[in-house]
């Protein structure tokens, strides 16, 4: 087995789904720039959403909003 902090680029981006912590509560950072993309996308913001739900959120809002 190889040792992953040997090769960090090979693991720094994990599918939302896979993480651990996904289902917790988005963190306060997630929050402020997902409020920001919401409004600039003239879309709701949802406070409700977890960790990996936020995550999913933000790269559909800067695909949208061309960030």
């Amino acid at each position: 087995m190889t040792n992953p902090k040997a090769h960090p680029e090979g693991n720094a981006e994990k599918d939302p789904a896979d993480w651990v912590t996904g289902d917790e509560a988005m963190t306060g950072a997630q929050a402020s720039y997902l409020k920001t993309l919401s409004e600039e996308a003239g879309e709701t913001f949802d406070d409700s959403l977890t960790k990996a739900q936020a995550s999913e959120r933000i790269e559909e809002l800067k695909a949208q909003t061309g960030r």
